[in-house]
């Protein structure tokens, strides 16, 4: 795997499942099943299925991308149900009559999940100036200095050497990410603002698309002057489908597909982005968010609940979320913690949410079969995106009885989960474990033809910079930079072949 002198020391091992391992019959068997495509003159088996068993039909409607997989039990749905109603749930402040929701804040982004994530689906960047920002915010830091390895940075150092990322820290004053909502009597930490610069690109053919910059600066600081070498990165909601089914992808056959040193010489050179679990106290496979931050859907949902709604939960018990010691009348705020929940959400509260969020399901491709979005997958191969948008994978054979839905399936994320240098233009300067400022998890391409209709604003990458489809393809530089010429040189009825591709996924 490439993967230097340490190799042995990744934590491959799937600490958060109960698993039965594969046995090699069955391991020849995967293999087979999820070899690359190579007739595209028909739809592969199951490829109509992109979430296995549990895969949906399409509904048709905005609400494709919340409902439980198929094979749910009967008697679970309840408890899905009230995962749904915390995730959509509406904090408040403290003191508050309604004990079982307040702990608002003080700082903090939304009041819900589900305002960030509008029906379980992808964020935007605001579309005008008065416009609110309520799905997209921008994570900060500042380098570490000579601050004190943590057990994570301790754990890297000795993996990676001198080519460690560089360590950093939550910003003095403001933390590690900007709240621009506030409680009464408190100042937001300051307002995101976005400029953008037009980029015309020429496709052959003659098409002309104009792709645009973003820039990004912070109005009205709330806690002092932002420092010089402050390092922020935008973010918006990413969707929530098939989260569950990308926990259950073993280790073992993610870590496959790394190659660091790129030792294939196909110029990808995919790594993993390794991080510190709060729930089992040890060094796990990132596989959630942008860059791959948090290691278990539990963990990026309470991870959330703490930056973005200011709620303390068994993980992150700090009731004033990510206020810092130099918010002093943050830190001294009341809080919703210490009555019978115990934390603002108690771990029954946690399990709820994060049994919803695990089991969201992936509706069904549509048009599998349809000439010109063969053709398209086609493209897709040839042009190299399947190297990191890996199509196919099959997930651990689980042994807990409500994991039923999510062991053992075919599943087409289109992703691998990895770390890749995605060049310059998409850089934000930002390391976040692992990974550094030029480095993103690949992005899962499931659902993603259903943005519009779910989402409304169709904003796609990181930042939502890209509003079409295409826009997002030519963004990509570094490691995809072959990918993004390919797709520059086809011919505009091959181009228009891929779109229609994607926009059936």
């Amino acid at each position: 795997m490439g993967q230097g002198a340490f190799g042995d020391q990744l934590p491959i091992t799937d600490l958060h499942l109960s698993t039965v391992p594969r046995t090699e019959a069955e391991r020849a068997r995967i293999a087979a099943v999820i070899a690359p495509a190579t007739d595209f003159t028909k739809a592969e088996a199951f490829e109509a299925n992109q979430g296995g068993a549990g895969t949906v039909a399409d509904p048709g409607d905005d609400t494709a991308f919340t409902l439980p997989p198929a094979t749910l039990p009967f008697e679970k749905k309840l408890d899905f149900e009230l995962g749904n109603a915390l995730f959509a749930k509406l904090w408040v402040s403290s003191p508050s009559s309604t004990k079982a929701s307040d702990g608002l804040g003080p700082l903090y982004n939304a009041r819900s999940c589900q305002r960030c994530h509008v029906n379980d689906g992808r964020g935007h960047p605001p579309e005008h100036a008065e416009d609110d920002r309520t799905s997209m915010f921008l994570r900060l830091s500042v380098p570490a200095g000579d601050a004190p390895l943590s057990a994570l940075e301790a754990y890297l150092a000795q993996l990676d050497g001198g080519k460690a990322t560089p360590r950093t820290r939550p910003v003095p004053g403001y933390g590690g990410q900007l709240q621009d909502l506030a409680l009464v009597g408190f100042a937001p930490e300051g307002r995101m603002e976005i400029a953008y610069q037009d980029i015309p690109v020429t496709l052959a053919g003659g098409e002309v698309v104009t792709l645009r910059q973003p820039t990004y600066s912070i109005s009205n600081p709330g806690y002092g002057p932002l420092p010089d070498d402050l390092q922020t990165s935008p973010r918006i909601a990413n969707p929530m489908i098939g989260l569950g089914l990308l926990e259950a992808i073993p280790s073992a056959d993610i870590l496959a597909l790394a190659d660091p040193e790129d030792r294939d010489g196909d110029g990808i050179s995919g790594r993993p982005n390794l991080v510190w679990s709060r729930h089992f106290d040890a060094p796990m496979l990132g596989r959630f968010g942008w860059k791959a931050g948090e290691p278990t859907v539990e963990e990026q949902s309470a991870a959330a609940f703490h930056g973005d709604i200011g709620i303390s939960s068994p993980l992150f018990p700090a009731p004033a979320g990510d206020c810092t010691a130099e918010q002093v009348d943050c830190l001294a705020a009341p809080h919703g913690a210490g009555d019978a929940r115990g934390d603002e959400i108690d771990q029954t509260g946690m399990d709820l949410v994060t049994f919803y969020a695990r089991n969201l399901a992936v509706p069904m491709r549509r048009d599998v079969d349809d000439p010109e979005v063969l053709r398209g997958k086609e493209m897709f191969s040839e042009a190299g995106c399947a190297a990191c948008h890996t199509p196919k994978h099959v997930t651990a054979r689980l042994t807990e009885g409500e994991d039923a839905p999510r062991s053992f399936q075919l599943i087409w994320p289109y992703t691998d989960l990895l770390l890749h240098d995605m060049g310059e233009g998409l850089a934000d300067h930002r390391p976040e474990h692992r990974a550094t400022g030029r480095e993103w998890r690949t992005a899962p391409l499931w659902g993603i033809g259903l943005t519009a209709r779910v989402s409304g604003p169709t904003s796609y990458l990181h930042d939502g910079r890209a509003r079409t489809l295409l826009e997002a393809v030519l963004w990509h530089g570094g490691e995809a930079q072959g990918a993004r010429d390919a797709v520059v040189e086809m011919p505009p009825e091959d181009r228009a072949a891929l779109i229609r591709f994607l926009e059936s996924l």
